[in-house]
């Protein structure tokens, strides 16, 4: 264990070098105030600022429901602009969007087979969009693929979060969706990942998602698996759509000491530009992410549109086009840029990079699991045979 430990600490601290080297870019320009050009003239307009660090350092966004509102169309042209959505190429390129999370959420809730069929379906709804849309998307499955798609002006797109229910308690599933490219899973809303916290099988699930690479998302956990997944799990946690609950009341969003916790574990609060979580202006928004950053830490603050998800938004931004305006408030409430390239992009790349680093070093150590729900928490209609089987001294699930 000591090992793998030494290992992961190198690895994280080589994330943050990562984050340090992308703000100490844009920082080299922050240090005449804000002024460019030869003759040393203020940049007045704190937009043109916000546009040209974009360019540099763009946004990461954390969750999009583009996929579930691209079924309900019949025809539809992102790449020359499509209004019946919040997300198309010319907003995403207008709002400097480098990379975005593609939600597989599953409105209604179906549960078992119903929600791995569902998810699949979403997932391949995804792949196929980013295929009609060569010149404006390309998938990606790592943080260097995300980087590569940005330099090749494509906006990286990447698969999740999904349900847990997508799981339908099986490993092998949440592997077999791991290969075909999920990144991000909600620990929500299952009978091991519930009120109460994490069961047995609830913790065999998050040491596998750290073994194959798949990021543990809190937004909308229990308390208690909240706390208990921030002590298990060895890599970074993301919390997809959660704001500051000391501002705003909202289920979703963190208390205080959650944002404290989430901090120290060196986990991600990607804030929502969703108004009933953070408010009706962008300077609503701007609050939510002054109180993350300044409990959590820069390091641990990011943005999520939540756009093309049913939410509404503050009337300030109401698409994906919108992010140089919420940067330019940051810039006018004193934020460094270096701080901004790593709520921007800087951030996300970290938690990707320290999640990859982990789970190779977690294969060297761990084969995949083979352990059922009904092994560890006893339930289905094959536990009552087990647990006869213990008694009687033999392995579960030998004839």
């Amino acid at each position: 264990m000591a090992d793998l430990q030494d290992e992961l600490h190198t690895t994280a601290e080589a994330g943050e070098l990562d984050g340090a080297g992308a703000g100490a870019e844009v920082g080299a320009g922050a240090d005449d105030g804000g002024r460019g050009g030869a003759d040393g003239e203020a940049v007045a307009d704190p937009l043109v600022r916000a546009r040209a660090l974009l360019a540099g350092h763009p946004v990461a966004d954390g969750c999009s429901g583009l996929a579930r509102a691209l079924r309900h169309l019949p025809w539809y042209d992102l790449e020359s602009g499509e209004s019946a959505v919040d997300t198309d190429l010319p907003r995403l390129r207008e709002g400097h969007v480098g990379a975005l999370f593609c939600s597989l959420h599953l409105p209604g809730g179906p549960v078992g087979e119903r929600a791995v069929g569902a998810t699949l379906e979403q997932l391949d709804l995804v792949k196929t969009v980013v295929e009609a849309h060569p010149e404006g998307l390309r998938m990606a499955y790592t943080a260097a693929e995300a980087t590569d798609a940005r330099h090749c002006g494509r906006v990286a797109v990447l698969l999740g979060p999904a349900d847990a229910a997508a799981l339908d308690d099986s490993l092998g599933i949440l592997r077999a969706l791991h290969t075909l490219g999920l990144r991000a899973l909600t620990l929500s809303g299952t009978s091991w990942a519930g009120e109460d916290g994490l069961t047995r099988f609830g913790e065999e699930v998050v040491r596998e998602m750290n073994r194959v690479g798949v990021v543990a998302d809190l937004s909308g956990a229990s308390d208690a698996t909240f706390r208990q997944v921030l002590t298990l799990s060895r890599a970074p946690v993301l919390c997809t759509r959660s704001a500051a609950r000391a501002l705003r009341p909202h289920p979703a969003n963190l208390p205080d000491d959650g944002l404290v916790g989430l901090g120290a574990a060196k986990g991600l609060c990607l804030v929502p530009l969703a108004a009933g979580q953070t408010g009706p202006s962008v300077r609503d928004v701007a609050d939510h992410l002054d109180h993350v950053r300044a409990l959590a830490g820069p390091e641990c603050v990011g943005l999520s549109g939540t756009y093309d998800s049913g939410a509404a938004h503050p009337r300030d931004l109401p698409d994906v086009s919108g992010y140089p305006r919420l940067v330019a408030e940051l810039l006018d409430r004193g934020w460094p840029e270096t701080d901004l390239a790593l709520l921007t992009w800087g951030n996300v790349q970290r938690v990707l990079r320290t999640a990859d680093f982990t789970a190779r070093a977690a294969r060297q150590r761990r084969e995949p699991s083979t352990a059922r729900i009904a092994e560890l928490d006893g339930q289905g209609p094959e536990a009552p045979v087990q647990q006869a089987q213990r008694q009687n001294g033999r392995p579960a699930g030998s004839a």
